[in-house]
């Protein structure tokens, strides 16, 4: 029983970690004033940051690894209904978080609805239920190893795909991916993210494709780690499959870059090369040298994840939405008359720390109720 304990507790400290990266991140007190590892590489690279989305689809794909095994003993009615129904469920709160707060000012300055005409279709969460269920799908009926073949292939397919139908120009430009296209064709301009400037989605369909090969790995990874992980020969074995993804992620970048927005295959060996060396790192402190103490922090968010994220971005809204002043913002008005002191970017990393310890707390007092938020 202890083993089965101490992996779940490596598993929540993973994802906690994750989480409270992504928290960080996410809310800065100042975008202008972000520290350079805490920005998404601006085209093709990558940053610390770049990896906190791939992690969190490697724990999803982890957590299934000791779930699924429950569903054998289950109808495939019953299998395919919990599926279906946590897929949607994420996707419908990710629609409703870019929607929120579902009012907007009118040019008399009166409230009115926010038009869903103008609503952002995909997201994080949207990405998170899509992969989850195609990943669902393959290992459940397909099993892992097959499922694995098939992620090799897309990624693969990928590759070509994203260079025949992009602009020949340049196919793996902001402007000329095929992506973008197909975004476009799909859903329109107005349903697509606009914080490139212009019209384009880097949670779109196309690339989600290749990021169900996060959550596979993260499923396999969790299995290897049932089996193997309480040994130091299995924890080598992680740790030079983690390399060894690396480095063929490296040579790859040559000619596919290593590219977040667009989750180019090289990108998605890269993180699953790097998730395998990390977790690989919290497992052998926890298990193997059995310091735990620092681990409740981390696990506070790992128990509640989903919860936790939303209300992060909620709250982030919500100061967003509220005016200390007449045309400046609760959260603006915060960085600019408290956290800036502390110097420009110092002041926009405390801002972002203070919010995340915030977000913690309220984490901290439903773990100590024992209220544990499940989709």
């Amino acid at each position: 029983m202890q083993t089965s304990t101490q992996r779940f507790l490596a598993l929540d400290v993973f994802r906690g970690m994750t989480i409270c990266f992504m928290i960080i991140v996410n809310t800065p007190g100042s975008g202008e004033f972000s520290y350079a590892p805490l920005n998404h590489a601006v085209w093709h690279g990558f940053t610390p940051t770049d990896l906190v989305f791939p992690s969190f689809l490697f724990a999803v794909g982890n957590a299934m690894s000791f779930v699924m095994a429950k569903w054998a003993n289950m109808q495939e009615s019953q299998v395919l209904w919990k599926i279906f129904k946590r897929t949607l469920l994420i996707f419908l709160l990710g629609y409703l978080l870019y929607w929120f707060p579902f009012v907007e000012l009118d040019p008399d300055g009166s409230l009115m609805l926010s038009p869903i005409s103008h609503t952002r279709i995909l997201g994080v969460l949207q990405r998170i239920a899509l992969c989850y269920c195609i990943a669902s799908l393959l290992i459940y009926y397909l099993k892992p190893k097959t499922s694995v073949i098939i992620c090799i292939i897309i990624l693969l397919a990928y590759w070509p795909v994203m260079y025949f139908f992009g602009s020949p120009a340049d196919p793996l430009s902001l402007t000329g991916n095929a992506g973008l296209r197909l975004d476009k064709w799909l859903m329109g301009s107005h349903h697509m993210y606009h914080g490139e400037g212009i019209a384009f989605d880097p949670e779109g369909w196309i690339s989600t494709l290749p990021a169900v090969g996060n959550v596979v790995a993260g499923y396999v990874v969790g299995q290897f780690i049932q089996q193997k992980g309480k040994t130091y020969e299995g924890l080598a074995k992680l740790m030079l499959a983690g390399f060894g993804l690396l480095v063929i992620a490296y040579f790859w970048d040559l000619g596919f870059p290593i590219n977040k927005k667009l989750w180019t295959s090289s990108f998605v060996l890269y993180t699953v090369g790097l998730d395998c060396i990390i977790i690989s790192a919290v497992i052998y402190v926890i298990d193997f040298l059995n310091i735990t103490k620092w681990t409740y922090f981390f696990q506070v968010f790992g128990k509640n994840p989903l919860f936790i994220y939303l209300l992060s971005e909620v709250g982030a809204t919500v100061l967003y939405v509220l005016h200390a002043q007449p045309k400046l913002a609760v959260h603006t008005w915060l960085y600019q008359n408290i956290f800036s002191h502390a110097g420009l970017y110092f002041g926009s990393f405390l801002f972002a720390v203070t919010f995340m310890l915030f977000c913690w707390s309220i984490g901290y007092i439903l773990d100590k109720r024992k209220i544990y938020v499940r989709v």
